[in-house]
């Protein structure tokens, strides 16, 4: 998004409400190489997804599949968050050197060569320690591809547009999830079920999203667009122009609120995921449901994410016609509210793949609205020159805001059992609300401009 253009009258006469930072929020991009939105949105997100969804999720799969405890896999697979907690601190990097585009081809070749290195290390003695430094920097190569990713959707966006694509950008990054938990982890449980070995299983599943990434990297090459303002910032002393952007994101008005907003409004959410899947496999008499990973893969993986990503959609399309401000309530009701599904499920025990896909639906529905209203914030948050190092920083809380709670999520669960722990997860919306309470956002702000 240009910097360089005027507001229309009537927004520049809008009031800046106290607590938020405001700027320029119109203007197309200009530019060479300008594509439709839809002919490189879609195949971004799925590239920015598919990493994130092996490190965070298939791991957790596969982990338990290779025999491996919950406490084990919350604890290690937890900390292969922190990339994205810390990757505030080489964002400035991804502004100030090379343009966005080239930083994201080149580190989605990464990530595909990567993916074949996980693939490597499965057959062989101590997998869990070597894997896991694998995935430490597929997790390094993920972080830094969201920095350029997410900066370039802003500029070569305007506003109205962000905000009617945000919902498509979130349904395809869900697209990899339902590939990844769906389809892949139907594909390794079948594997499983024909050679008897988990490891090939698991072996054949990272080398078909090694391919998968490096096709829809060259893709990339020649389809996403390029526009003007995709360069350099322009730069004089290197390590004053480094500090000055994270200084200027710490200077934004009402900063603490914000804060606190990108790390609790997860709270629940950053523990329940953890332990959703382990729920899932665990047998009855563990307090699980005893699904297998072939229907884990389709209740979970697949029914539960159509429905999260057709959550994302109407997130989308209901902040850019009422905004963002108008929304927010319903969007953060709608995305704790169906937490009781699994304590529901905790309690019954249901046998049935229907009901229990049915209930995930829902769950996963209510959390694709309400982490709409979540993405919405980060990009007004992020709003002013330094756009793609702030929303690294903003990104970068909300992977702390996920990597803390998940930690303990594992132990927590061990000490209690299922059904308290997710009694817990309904108390943890709490501090949630008190932050949504607490946020100020301008009136009409994400709405489609007549």
């Amino acid at each position: 998004m240009t910097e360089n253009h005027e507001l229309p009258a009537e927004r520049r006469a809008a009031p800046k409400p106290a607590g938020v930072p405001s700027g320029d929020r119109s203007t197309y991009p200009s530019g060479e190489g300008q594509r439709s939105p839809w002919a490189w949105i879609p195949t971004l997100y799925l590239l920015q997804g598919l990493p994130y969804v092996v490190v965070m999720t298939l791991s957790v799969v596969m982990y338990k599949n290779l025999g491996i405890s919950n406490t084990d896999i919350a604890l290690y697979t937890s900390w292969l968050y922190l990339p994205w907690v810390i990757k505030p601190l080489w964002s400035p990097l991804v502004e100030l050197l090379g343009t966005k585009r080239r930083w994201m081809w080149a580190l989605q070749f990464l990530v595909g060569a990567l993916l074949a290195c996980v693939a490597l290390t499965l057959p062989v003695d101590r997998f869990f320690q070597l894997s896991l430094a694998v995935l430490w920097l597929m997790a390094f190569a993920s972080a830094s591809h969201d920095i350029a990713a997410d900066g370039f959707y802003m500029l070569a966006l305007p506003t109205h547009q962000q905000a009617a694509f945000v919902g498509i950008r979130s349904t395809f990054y869900r697209v990899a999830n339902i590939a990844g938990q769906g389809g892949l982890v139907y594909l390794a449980g079948e594997l499983t079920e024909r050679s008897g070995s988990a490891v090939f299983a698991w072996q054949v599943v990272m080398a078909v999203l090694a391919g998968v990434f490096g096709l829809v990297a060259a893709y990339h090459l020649f389809m996403l667009p390029k526009p003007s303002s995709d360069q350099p910032a322009p730069r004089g002393d290197f390590l004053a122009d480094f500090w000055t952007v994270f200084k200027a994101y710490f200077a934004k008005p009402g900063i603490l609120v914000v804060l606190a907003f990108l790390l609790f409004y997860r709270f629940p959410e950053a523990q329940l995921l953890k332990l959703a899947t382990p729920f899932l496999l665990d047998p009855v008499d563990q307090g699980g449901l005893g699904l297998s990973t072939k229907q884990v893969g389709i209740a979970y993986g697949t029914v539960g994410l159509i429905a999260l990503t057709l959550g994302g959609i109407c997130g989308g399309l209901v902040i850019s016609r009422i905004g963002l401000k108008k929304a927010l309530w319903p969007l953060i009701l709608a995305m704790h509210v169906p937490n009781l599904v699994f304590l529901a499920m905790a309690l019954t025990h249901p046998t049935s793949l229907w009901i229990v896909s049915s209930a995930l639906a829902v769950e996963q529905f209510g959390y694709g609205l309400g982490f709409t209203a979540y993405l919405m914030f980060m990009i007004l948050v992020a709003d002013g020159p330094h756009k793609t190092a702030h929303y690294a920083i903003c990104t970068g809380f909300m992977a702390l805001g996920m990597m803390l709670p998940g930690m303990w999520s594992g132990w927590l669960q061990d000490q209690i059992g299922y059904v308290n722990f997710f009694i817990w997860v309904l108390v943890a919306t709490i501090p949630s609300f008190l932050v949504t309470a607490l946020i100020q956002v301008p009136d009409g702000f994400g709405k489609k401009q007549a």
